[in-house]
């Protein structure tokens, strides 16, 4: 499944999607939800660890200025990886 993940991550209930989380499942940082990919988020160790690929929109990260300071944990991709990304995951959830 894929989760995108596109409000603030003190915003959203980042313990309801950990216990959804299961092997094989990406989620994608998208508008507000970039800065839970920023190096030092509270969300983020427990995310690595769970062994799924995490990623931002590229485009966010710039319109918020905040390249540089994303975790080298989070894939940066484009809007083409995006397409990409749902074309994998049939089953997506937004939060």
């Amino acid at each position: 499944m894929l989760y995108t993940v596109s409000r603030s991550p003190y915003q959203c209930d980042f313990k309801a999607i950990f216990n959804l989380l299961a092997g094989g499942d990406d989620i994608l940082f998208i508008q507000d939800g970039v800065l839970a990919g920023i190096e030092g988020n509270h969300y983020l160790p427990t995310l690595i660890s769970s062994g799924i690929t995490l990623y931002a929109l590229k485009e966010d990260i710039e319109a918020r200025g905040l390249f540089g300071q994303v975790s080298d944990k989070v894939q940066v991709i484009d809007y083409t990886d995006f397409v990409n990304l749902t074309v994998k995951h049939h089953q997506q959830f937004a939060w």
